[in-house]
């Protein structure tokens, strides 16, 4: 038996081998489209850029990247996905969960393989079937938020909060599992909570307003792209008026925000370029590859918000301390390279 493994082994290695070499010197054309220029996101998208070129050079291939931005904006999305079907891309890959829907239904005729990324709710948004077994030209990776251990972490904070305000765009597919998490957590606890939702910055400056106004003590606001797109404009109001803003991201911390916990975004990128080696030099179909999904166990936390709160850093990291595998601070900036 142990002969028969280990010629069937040997086989395996030997087809990849094969597979890999008969991509040497051939050109891959992959076609990305982020959703919105937020520090999350493009994090993401330089780390697939840096694996996709390591990973060519390892193998002797190229792959050309053809990238684009939409802004949020549907039609313009749909114009972007529409020209990387008429260049005859190889792959796709959707940053965020509007554009792997989009790209998902532009691709059921002509089967062009795609790989998101960043997407919080997979099985929810119908893009795959499962995560173990996607189960058409569809799969990538997911940024799931455990919305309970950030309130977790709120608590251990701030014990003694009564009021919580839910910020939000109604619009984001990404925010719909975990706000909806948020109130059976709160509504559990017996804790009051209002929500405050915006479709843009203006909006959700006025809701940073109206959540000072009403008293709130913390505000919670999971993976959101429009609030991400929006902390920089926000932050100063919130911090100002002694509200502290939970997130699911480190990136909101990186923008001002008091906490973000979730996902390593560069590595989730990394592992996104994976994904669509395997399929372009592997010769893997989407429909086989499970969804990587990653420990969220890192807490963010911006320690000069800390000190504009009034808040002692060192005690508060104690407090959470048991509730995540780490505490890592941070400081504000627009983006990460500004902070390396």
């Amino acid at each position: 038996m142990k002969k028969i493994i280990s010629v069937i082994l040997a086989l395996t290695f030997a087809l990849s081998l094969c597979l890999c070499a008969s991509a040497e010197n051939k050109t891959f054309k992959v076609g990305i489209c982020n959703y919105v220029d937020d520090a999350s996101l493009n994090q993401i998208v330089d780390n697939i850029r840096t694996r996709l070129n390591e990973i060519g050079a390892e193998y002797g291939v190229t792959f050309v990247i053809v990238y684009e931005n939409c802004n949020a904006d549907p039609s313009v999305m749909q114009q972007i996905i529409a020209n990387f079907i008429a260049d005859k891309v190889d792959l796709m890959i959707g940053i965020a969960t509007p554009v792997a829907m989009t790209m998902q239904a532009m691709t059921e005729d002509n089967g062009i393989p795609v790989v998101f990324a960043a997407v919080t709710d997979p099985v929810g948004a119908a893009l795959v079937d499962s995560l173990e077994a996607p189960g058409a030209n569809i799969t990538g990776t997911s940024d799931y938020l455990d919305t309970a251990a950030v309130f977790n972490l709120m608590f251990a904070a701030l014990p003694d909060a009564d009021l919580i305000g839910l910020l939000y765009d109604v619009g984001q597919d990404a925010s719909t599992t975990p706000i909806a998490a948020a109130k059976q957590y709160l509504e559990e606890k017996g804790v009051a909570y209002r929500e405050y939702t915006g479709t843009n910055a203006a909006e959700l400056m006025m809701c940073a307003k109206a959540m000072a106004a009403d008293g709130v003590d913390a505000a919670f606001t999971p993976q959101d792209n429009t609030v991400m797109a929006a902390e920089l404009s926000i932050y100063e109001t919130l911090i100002e008026n002694g509200i502290l803003h939970f997130t699911g991201a480190d990136s909101f911390a990186l923008n001002g925000a008091f906490l973000g916990y979730g996902v390593d975004y560069a590595n989730l990128g990394r592992e996104t370029a994976e994904i669509a080696a395997e399929i372009l030099l592997e010769g893997k179909s989407p429909a086989e590859i499970a969804v990587r999904t990653f420990d969220n166990g890192t807490a963010t936390v911006n320690t000069e918000t800390c000190e504009l709160l009034g808040l002692d850093y060192e005690a508060l990291s104690e407090a959470m301390a048991p509730f995540c595998t780490r505490i890592q601070p941070i400081t504000t900036a627009e983006s990460f390279e500004d902070v390396e």
